[in-house]
């Protein structure tokens, strides 16, 4: 049975802090009481936590967590006591769990970095990697400061690329049930009305084909929704193989102007987690194995292994990377120049900069045009819906 942490008070008031094994949290809670004990908090226990992969933590709390972590560090205080004080003064229950546990761990005589590994869902590779490479390499606060910028960055990224496509996203979603609920709800209204047209063959064949649209939709609604469900499950099954992945992969390198900002995001990404990692003092290949996940596309992921096996062999990072096609020509010429420098973690950086600034560019207008276009094909569909139903009633009217 799993154990489950409590906090209680007795029948004098005094609070009660331990450890109890139950089958579920009721049972605990029942234990509790049955000893006159008052229950204020029941969790399960960091050691059951650790069994199911840890917590997770929202990236903003992880990264004031690790810029109070490193200013407490560089202020002299001790690690154990650098983490009691954030346990006590977190407000987040999952990362007060967390930072108690890694309290534990590095009591027993675990690293920072093996106490951070329990708990994957929190802290991701690039994090442990750079943590690791700070313990052994007596820069610990620095790597602390490099991971919370980090993760500064990717929240703020992550943010502003969906705040650009909440607005066109609303209108989509908004179009949609409009038009839907017209054709639906509003059409089946006049059918009665233009029935004696139909029948001497006189109503207008976009009105016709309003009504029969609207007459399908009603009728078949329900098995068109189980269809369509069907078909995304079926589509996100085959997706979710490796060739399925990796087709998609490609196909939205290729997406005519929204394909470029992908790319250019992916690559930003990898040249940031790249530049972090070997800022942090984490060997150039066990860098490259991280940051290829960091791209979130197979295909660039895949240039980046062979960047990987280049460098095993005592030959060039550009080489693999420009071969792919996929990593603009600007950017492997500086990272060429860059490995003759030796400055290859700073220019990186650079380059992260200089493409996301490139892409809240192309974002932006990307954004601008789209958003007229959507509405047009609103309107279009709204002014299709009206003029197919006022054209017969028009017609007839001329006609009498």
């Amino acid at each position: 049975m799993p154990d489950f942490a409590y906090i209680a008070r007795n029948e004098t008031g005094q609070r009660v802090e331990g450890v109890l094994e139950g089958a579920s949290q009721r049972d605990v809670l029942a234990s509790l009481s049955a000893q006159g004990l008052f229950p204020l908090k029941v969790n399960a226990s960091s050691k059951d936590v650790r069994k199911s992969g840890g917590l997770k933590v929202r990236p903003q709390a992880m990264s004031r967590f690790y810029t109070q972590l490193a200013g407490l560090l560089r202020s002299g205080v001790p690690l154990l006591r650098s983490l009691d004080v954030l346990k006590k003064q977190s407000s987040n229950p999952s990362l007060k769990e967390i930072t108690k546990d890694l309290h534990s761990r590095i009591s027993e005589g675990d690293s920072l970095a093996d106490a951070m590994a329990r708990h994957p869902r929190a802290f991701d590779e690039l994090s442990r990697s750079i943590v690791r490479a700070g313990g052994e390499g007596g820069f610990l606060e620095e790597a602390l400061e490099r991971v919370a910028k980090f993760a500064d960055q990717q929240a703020e990224l992550k943010a502003r690329v969906l705040g650009a496509m909440a607005y066109p996203i609303f209108l989509a979603v908004f179009g949609v049930s409009i038009v839907t609920i017209l054709v639906i709800f509003f059409v089946p209204k006049f059918e009665g009305l233009f029935a004696r047209l139909r029948e001497r063959g006189e109503l207008p064949a976009v009105t016709d084909m309003l009504l029969w649209l609207s007459d399908t939709l009603s009728s078949y609604g329900l098995i068109i929704a189980a269809a369509l469900v069907g078909i995304y499950l079926f589509t996100k099954a085959k997706l979710s193989t490796d060739a399925g992945r990796l087709w998609l992969d490609r196909w939205q390198l290729k997406i005519p102007q929204a394909g470029k900002i992908y790319g250019n995001l992916a690559v930003s990404r990898f040249c940031r987690v790249l530049g972090t990692l070997l800022a942090g003092g984490v060997p150039i290949v066990k860098s490259l194995k991280i940051s290829s996940d960091s791209t979130g596309n197979r295909v660039l992921s895949e240039a980046v292994n062979e960047a990987a096996e280049n460098i095993t062999a005592g030959e060039s990072l550009a080489e693999p990377l420009a071969a792919s096609g996929h990593f603009p020509t600007d950017v492997v010429e500086m990272i060429a120049v860059a490995e003759q420098s030796n400055t290859l973690e700073t220019v990186l950086g650079n380059v992260a900069d200089s493409l996301e600034k490139e892409t809240w560019r192309r974002l932006d207008l990307f954004v601008r045009l789209l958003e007229p276009v959507m509405l047009v094909i609103l309107a279009s569909a709204v002014l299709v819906i009206v003029i197919a139903l006022l054209l017969p009633i028009l017609k007839t009217a001329m006609t009498m």
